[in-house]
């Protein structure tokens, strides 16, 4: 993907609308779409059964009722537990607090392959940007298993990498390079949490084609934006939820904002569009 400057960035909801419904669950990708979030993100991992489930830590324990190891538990255990009740927003009514969590419980949990479904029957475009975890127990398993099921959604060898709906990216180089050299035609952002040489110049290596820095890089060197994109390359940040940090984003020219609150991130996009307006026509 080529840089491709835009009047504001695409907001993704990280992990859905994880900061209002538990991450990774189907309500939170649902409430991600409702608040008009232009692209989705997702952790995945491998089961024991060898299905690509979507939990960003190696154990189940953080985010469901249920403990143990990602690769040492089957789906159907994993689905006998509960991926939602531990993230409960304060009840919107009186009958809400009555009835409690129980009344409409995110239990399981979520495949893949039902993420994918659930962006292909979206009525508008979105696209999902797929991270896979590293290190894992499986290697490069994870990267050969997803381009497996992007084959069977018919997602892995896109007309135009521009507009490709799935978009894979990690922090492991390696597996970035290997999802690339078995999907060349799928977009791959490789993520960061500090700047290597070249990285900084806004050089990547050649089978990544996004920089995904995070927010505190950014904070700390703006220009990083503009140097990529003079090499043609496009930039994804990660997570920007604080409004001055959208603000940034928006100035920097970052293409991608990855956020836990979709719908505050594009009100807060909206009011720095306006702004910027309406210093151009003071002039």
């Amino acid at each position: 993907m080529g840089a491709v400057r835009q009047p504001t960035p695409d907001v993704v909801a990280h992990r859905g609308a994880s900061a209002h419904r538990a991450e990774h669950t189907r309500g939170a990708y649902e409430l991600a779409l409702e608040q008009g979030a232009d692209a989705l993100e997702c952790d995945i991992r491998v089961s024991r059964d060898g299905h690509l489930v979507c939990v960003h830590d190696r154990r189940i324990d953080r985010t469901s009722s249920g403990r143990g190891v990602v690769s040492e538990l089957t789906v159907a255990a994993m689905s006998e537990v509960d991926f939602g009740g531990w993230h409960q927003e304060p009840p919107e009514s009186a009958d809400d607090l009555v009835r409690g969590p129980a009344a409409n419980p995110e239990h399981g949990v979520l495949l893949l392959d039902e993420l994918l479904g659930l962006v292909r029957d979206t009525s508008r475009p979105v696209r999902l940007f797929i991270e896979t975890k590293h290190p894992v127990r499986y290697g490069g398993l994870v990267e050969r298993k997803l381009v497996a099921l992007l084959a069977r959604h018919g997602l892995a060898t896109p007309a135009d990498r521009e507009n490709s709906p799935v978009l894979m990216m990690s922090f492991a180089q390696s597996a970035v390079r290997r999802f690339h050299e078995a999907a060349p035609g799928v977009p791959t952002v490789l993520l960061f949490d500090r700047f290597r040489d070249p990285l900084r110049s806004g050089v990547l290596p050649p089978w990544a084609d996004l920089a995904g820095p995070g927010i505190r890089l950014l904070r700390e060197d703006p220009g990083f934006v503009a140097r990529a994109a003079a090499l043609g390359r496009d930039t994804y940040c990660w997570t920007v939820d604080d409004p001055a940090d959208v603000e940034l984003c928006a100035r920097a020219g970052v293409r991608f904002v990855a956020t836990n609150a979709p719908a505050s991130t594009r009100f807060h996009l909206a009011e720095s569009d306006l702004a910027q307006f309406g210093s151009v026509t003071a002039k």
